[in-house]
């Protein structure tokens, strides 16, 4: 994508709005003032049609074109109609023309109905195009308001007074000129003003993708994005690119660790059982049979224990099985007879749990050889079921008589190819990788694995439901 699209869009898009937004308060902006100043004209056209009106019932019929109010000196125009069309009177403007037309005023076709015509008081409003000079044949719009009244002698009359709406339009085109000509100027304005706001805002972006394009670059993990001092999206960004980078990082180092200690896991194995194969050859007579089956098995052990982990790593589901957790350490039991301490089995609950029956059974094999291997005399087993926070829980202890492992050590001896006895050699024990796995499989069934009180180990898994 192009550089600096982001605040182009941006721009644009705030500019966009802001457009919308005063083209539509200019419409609103016109149309009440274009309203107001409609009001303003009908109630001036309404005033003056009255104001007439009053002359007009004060005098008789002849007497209409002599009266004051429709002599004044302005243009606005005035007229006086009685039934059947006839003018009575009217101002310049109108003087010598028709009637004004366009009403719906219901009015006598000649002087024999005008004693039925009726006066209803009301006005009826109209906006007409009519002369706006007598001298001229030029033209306006006009609001109109015609009111009916009676003269002294009792003639139905309709007056009809005019205001001009030129004042109207000359305020409404001078806002709409004055609104399109400041436009494209504020706009201008708004998109600059967001373009740089957003420019700045985007400034740390661009820092963080710099420095993760050189991280990229130079493969070093151990480089960090800047973070800014503001709390705000981009700074939560940074902390956690950060963040990500450290977590990748500490995954790189404990996978060069762990390649480091499988070769060094698999070196003695296999230099020893090469040793005693080439003195096998030359002497045959020598050859030690049970080490180098030892060292196979060894070998054996190792392989099978680092291809679980790689399952396990790769995300391997533990499957959908139900296992009854009391059976199976009873089975194991039964096979591990021949184990250097006496195990005692306590309590055997029969609940069930779900999950992989070969994972699991891995996790009771290597509980109870870690147990066997530390224990000074006996090993107790047992499985229970528990109630906890509301859920059903099937727990299984092992524990030894031995010296136990110390509170500082706890969560170290769950971590791969850890060994707390180091004078211990590695024919007596094994890589360290039985707890590390062990706790792997409980975590991956949704259960936990830990040790208390010295040389207690606790397996919690929840219990299978129905």
């Amino acid at each position: 994508m192009r550089r600096g699209s982001v605040r182009t869009r941006a721009a644009l898009g705030a500019t966009l709005v802001v457009a919308v937004a005063l083209v539509a308060a200019g419409i609103a902006v016109v149309a009440v003032l274009r309203g107001g100043l409609a009001d303003n004209a009908r109630l001036q056209a309404e005033s003056r049609a009255r104001q007439v009106a009053a002359q007009v019932s004060g005098a008789d019929a002849r007497q209409v074109r002599e009266l004051d109010g429709l002599d004044d000196d302005t243009d606005e125009p005035v007229q006086v109609v009685a039934p059947g069309g006839k003018v009575l009177g009217a101002g310049e403007t109108l003087r010598g023309r028709g009637p004004i037309a366009g009403f719906n005023r219901a009015e006598a076709d000649d002087a024999e109905d005008a004693e039925d015509a009726e006066v209803d008081g009301d006005t009826e409003e109209k906006t007409l195009r009519l002369p706006a000079d007598e001298d001229t044949s030029e033209t306006g719009e006009f609001t109109v308001v015609a009111v009916q009244t009676l003269t002294r002698d009792g003639t139905p009359v309709t007056v009809y007074a005019g205001s001009s709406l030129k004042d109207q339009q000359e305020a409404v085109s001078s806002v709409t000129r004055s609104m399109l000509l400041g436009l494209p100027g504020l706009l201008l304005v708004v998109g600059g003003v967001t373009w740089l706001v957003t420019r700045r805002a985007l400034r740390p972006v661009e820092s963080i993708r710099r420095e993760m394009a050189g991280i990229t670059a130079s493969t070093d993990l151990s480089r960090r994005v800047p973070e800014p001092d503001a709390r705000d999206e981009v700074a939560r960004l940074a902390r956690t690119t950060n963040e990500t980078l450290a977590a990748l990082e500490s995954s790189v180092e404990r996978q060069r660790q762990f390649v480091a200690d499988v070769s060094h896991e698999l070196r003695s194995p296999i230099a020893s059982l090469r040793t005693q194969l080439e003195v096998g050859a030359a002497h045959p007579d020598l050859l030690d049979v049970d080490g180098a089956v030892e060292d196979t098995v060894r070998l054996q052990d190792l392989a099978t224990d680092l291809l679980l982990l790689a399952r396990l790593d790769a995300g391997e589901r533990p499957g959908e099985g139900r296992v009854a957790l009391g059976a199976l350490v009873r089975e194991e039991l039964a096979q591990q007879e021949h184990g250097p301490h006496p195990v005692r089995l306590g309590e055997t609950a029969e609940g069930e749990v779900a999950g992989s029956r070969g994972q699991l059974t891995r996790v009771v094999v290597n509980l109870l050889q870690n147990a066997q291997r530390h224990a000074a005399s006996e090993v107790t087993v047992t499985v229970r079921e528990t109630v906890r926070e509301g859920r059903r829980w099937m727990e299984l202890e092992v524990s030894d008589d031995g010296p136990g492992v110390p509170e500082s050590e706890r969560e170290r001896i769950f971590e791969r190819f850890v060994r707390l006895d180091d004078a211990r050699s590695r024919d007596e024990g094994g890589a360290g990788l039985g707890l590390a796995i062990a706790r792997d499989v409980a975590t991956r069934h949704g259960g936990t694995l830990s040790v208390v009180e010295g040389a207690r180990f606790v397996l919690r898994l929840p219990a299978a439901e129905g």
